[in-house]
């Protein structure tokens, strides 16, 4: 018998696999948190799929996520990125992605680790919601909106309302699998 998913994620064998081994499982780990803030940055105004099958190519293009090098960019690496086909080749977000990796390690110097910052917006628990069908899940939430606007101030770009809720989706922050999924309990 085949389990129950959400509805979002049928279809297309790469959507499935992270829905069923990632989406909405709880991530602690700064070096993950970090990729998963980059990826909805460039997913801004596009779909995730797109953004999943790219996935690799973003590790490669990006030193494999790690902020402490992407921080440190110069023109060159960032003109290099603009010519790779591989990946979104959005001047605004690439340099976003250098933006948000600096900003990134003055949280950590704050807080001690990003994972301490982000997860004190939920106080340090999965917010479990009871969605029926995906398509009820709400776009942004006060939270979502507290959240966004600190990232903000703290000087993160890309960072709206709409990503902020989609990344605390991924990241396990929030459960928003529908109740008759097979995930919903076991994150």
């Amino acid at each position: 018998m085949e389990k129950h998913k959400c509805g979002w994620c049928l279809g297309d064998p790469l959507y499935e696999t992270y829905h069923d081994e990632e989406w909405g499982v709880p991530v602690y780990d700064d070096a993950k948190i970090f990729e998963f803030l980059i990826l909805e940055t460039f997913q801004a105004g596009l779909s995730w799929i797109t953004i999943l099958r790219k996935r690799e190519n973003f590790r490669k293009a990006f030193d494999h996520f790690d902020y402490k090098k992407i921080a440190k960019y110069q023109q060159p690496k960032i003109d290099a990125l603009l010519e790779d086909a591989g990946i979104i080749r959005n001047k605004l977000k690439i340099n976003a992605t250098v933006t948000n990796a600096q900003a990134f390690m003055k949280v950590q110097d704050e807080f001690g680790s990003f994972s301490d910052y982000i997860w004190s917006f939920v106080d340090g628990e999965p917010i479990k919601n009871a969605i029926e069908n995906y398509k009820h899940a709400p776009p942004t939430t006060a939270i979502s909106d507290a959240l966004s606007k600190d990232l903000k101030k703290r000087g993160f770009k890309f960072v709206g309302s709409m990503a902020v809720y989609a990344h605390m989706q991924a990241t396990g922050m929030v459960n928003d699998h529908e109740v008759q999924c097979f995930r919903y309990h076991e994150v």
